[in-house]
């Protein structure tokens, strides 16, 4: 690669980088706060918060890394129009249609990586997120037993209360009561645990020190019993079944299977690198300033154009999934359309790019 090359990519390279940093860290704030209230909400403990936001992030990067690249190559241009280095290289010879090389490999590693993420990562990421929520939701009753507070468990028929909790999670001075047929229960501890069994179909909770109370309503007799260990096993749940969503699925999965909603998702995947590379290219020109034009003149045309690539194919999905749309005709006239206007705005190169003389162009395309 020329002096000029290297300059070139790095520039585009750092200026990529560092506003995909910007619109990742936007991201994982947003999600942070939808996980949390799904946290409060549905009551999931606290260690799978972590989990989802990193896999939901990893899911979303995949839409992220597209317009990334468009803003990081109109940037990064747009400071060398703005800083007249665009001026010097024009006056050597080197116009717009010199940035192909660099922006162009850019582009194409880019949409490399974004095929391995979008058609084998993302799709696992989604599988095992949808499995940690269910799990959570399963577990989310035992989560929840904090100290202070009266919570119910066994489906409504028992109440368990705590004063206080140690700093390892055991809990101190527990009540218990609960229903047993026509006898009821009544526990009094000084300390509980939890224990998980049989891969989380069983939640135990370990009692120790203390009384048992069976007494049945009518009858005045009450039988006391003093245990150092007390377990109450209570099985939750088991994971809702169902059908697996489309996004869970395999790429190889998706391929095999004709359903329109299984096409729409395979081709929506394979839309995500073409989108990255076909941006690239249209960033070239669309960075082109003239003469006093801000840096950042064209930052609205390009979140503009952005929203309406994106947006065409979010329709032509859901038209697929409705059966409005072939499979043959699907996602692709939307690239076709993006196809056509690259070569609208880069028709003012074609003859530099075919080898005519270099001609010295003031304003944008």
């Amino acid at each position: 690669m020329a002096t000029v090359d290297r300059y070139v990519g790095r520039e585009v390279a750092i200026s990529w980088l560092a506003v995909t940093g910007v619109l990742m860290a936007v991201l994982v704030s947003n999600q942070l706060a939808q996980v949390l209230g799904q946290a409060a909400e549905r009551g999931y403990p606290r260690g799978v918060i972590l989990h989802l936001i990193a896999l939901m992030s990893i899911q979303n990067l995949t839409v992220l890394v597209p317009v990334g690249v468009l803003l990081g190559v109109v940037l990064a241009l747009g400071r060398l129009y703005h800083d007249s280095e665009m001026a010097a290289l024009l006056a050597c010879g080197m116009g717009p249609q010199r940035m192909l090389w660099p922006v162009g490999l850019l582009g194409l590693g880019v949409a490399v990586v974004l095929a391995w993420l979008a058609l084998s990562v993302a799709p696992r990421a989604f599988a095992r997120a949808e499995g940690i929520r269910q799990e959570a939701l399963r577990a989310a009753q035992f989560s929840q037993l904090e100290p202070g507070k009266f919570h119910g468990f066994l489906r409504g028929a028992g109440v368990f209360y705590a004063e206080s909790q140690d700093p390892d999670g055991g809990l101190r001075r527990v009540f218990i009561e609960r229903h047993l047929g026509a006898r009821v229960e009544i526990v009094l501890a000084d300390r509980a645990t939890q224990r998980v069994e049989e891969q989380g179909d069983v939640h135990v909770l370990v009692l120790q020190d203390g009384n048992r109370y069976e007494t049945t309503p009518g009858d005045p007799s009450v039988r006391r019993v003093h245990f150092e260990e007390y377990g109450i096993p209570v099985r939750v749940d088991a994971a809702k079944g169902g059908p697996v969503r489309v996004e869970a699925r395999s790429t190889a999965d998706l391929w095999r299977d004709p359903d329109s909603h299984a096409q729409s998702e395979l081709q929506w995947r394979l839309s995500l690198p073409l989108m990255a590379l076909l941006l690239a290219l249209l960033a070239i020109p669309l960075a082109e300033l003239a003469p006093r034009q801000g840096r950042y003149s064209r930052i609205g045309v390009v979140i503009l154009l952005y929203f309406v690539y994106s947006n065409l194919l979010s329709a032509a999905r859901t038209w697929m999934e409705k059966d409005w749309l072939p499979s043959a005709i699907g996602l692709w006239w939307v690239h076709a359309l993006v196809v056509l206007l690259a070569l609208w705005l880069w028709r003012p190169y074609l003859p530099r790019l075919h080898g005519a003389s270099p001609s010295v162009r003031a304003g944008g395309p």
